[in-house]
């Protein structure tokens, strides 16, 4: 069994250590908040998480000491706070330690994604995994069947991700494409918040169906471009992750994408979902990718027109559309 510490005390982060905890490992959970890892010690509950009662065999603390000695690093932080976690972990880390990143989304002005912005704090002292696939925290914590991948190149150490994680309740698969694994799970968050616009607005199983597929099609031409593997896009970490994001109300990007089709502004949405809505912050990354690379990307265009610049999420379905017709197999990119 393996020494394990998880850096960050979200509802994401809680379940997977509960995970690795019924797999046997000797597991730490981190939080930057020393008031909230008291008490969740004391309570052995998570508040993002209720009614899910912690494993007795799980320490969490505020003490980066835990980090020493880990065999495997868990990054979980929201991908505002991945730069500055991953700059705290880089002093205990060593060329043999194991490092999985299971946040997603883009980093704000540079670009990168979050397994680059890792690298680049920790100097690449070690191999960073990426693990993402359709897991609401939600489900995990009551050991619901769920499925992800273990990406990276380094085939070892993908493997090494997928025995830690998995059982008979968490099923990993491995794979070299961590470009196009990390890129459809930010990618699928912005398509998040455009399906719960849509719903907000009263458009029913037809929209949805029809802005999901259309959807994976742009978010497949953008990863291509920029390295990904087509496959991967229609796998679980993007088509998979995709439907679970679109059509839950565990997920936060559909629940503000709903709030705004109803009417609420883009920030009165975010701060009645609560919690941090990574299809926004997205959204402004792809808008700047998909210029830079060339690619078209109308659905993604359209949200970001809509969050960024106040347009009428009305106006935006009827210009959708219009578009000019279209041969969908003729396309250059499609699954």
């Amino acid at each position: 069994m393996a020494n394990i510490a998880i850096l960050g005390s979200g509802g994401w982060g809680t379940a997977l250590s509960q995970v690795l905890c019924d797999n046997g490992h000797d597991t730490w959970l981190w939080s930057h908040n020393a008031a909230k890892a008291a008490e969740m010690q004391k309570t052995r509950e998570n508040p993002l998480l209720k009614g899910v009662i912690l494993p007795e065999t799980l320490q969490i603390t505020s003490d980066l000491s835990c980090l020493e000695g880990a065999d495997l690093v868990v990054s979980a932080a929201p991908s505002f706070a991945v730069r500055e976690t991953a700059r705290k972990m880089a002093p205990y880390l060593k060329r043999e330690t194991s490092l999985v990143s299971v946040s997603k989304g883009i980093e704000r002005d540079t670009n990168l994604r979050l397994s680059q912005v890792i690298g680049e704090e920790i100097q690449n002292i070690c191999k960073v995994v990426a693990l993402s696939g359709p897991s609401h925290a939600e489900e995990v914590g009551i050991r619901m069947p769920t499925g992800c991948v273990s990406a990276c190149p380094d085939v070892t150490a993908a493997r090494f991700v997928q025995d830690a994680f998995m059982n008979d309740y968490f099923r990993v698969y491995t794979s070299g494409d961590i470009v196009g694994v990390e890129l459809a799970a930010a990618l699928k968050n912005v398509i998040a918040l455009a399906c719960g616009v849509i719903t907000g607005l009263g458009y029913q199983d037809n929209t949805k169906a029809l802005l999901m597929t259309r959807a994976m099609a742009e978010i497949t031409r953008l990863g291509e471009k920029l390295g990904g593997t087509r496959l991967t896009f229609g796998g679980l970490a993007g088509m998979g992750d995709l439907i679970v994001t679109c059509t839950s109300m565990h997920s936060r990007n559909n629940r503000a994408g709903i709030l705004i089709g109803q009417g609420k502004t883009v920030q009165e949405a975010m701060e009645e979902v609560g919690a941090v809505v990574e299809g926004y912050y997205a959204a402004e990354s792809i808008h700047q990718l998909s210029a830079r690379e060339g690619v078209e990307m109308p659905i993604s265009q359209s949200v970001y027109e809509v969050l960024y610049q106040g347009k009428a999420v009305r106006d935006v379905v009827s210009e959708l559309m219009g578009r000019a017709k279209k041969d969908e197999l003729l396309e250059r990119c499609w699954l």
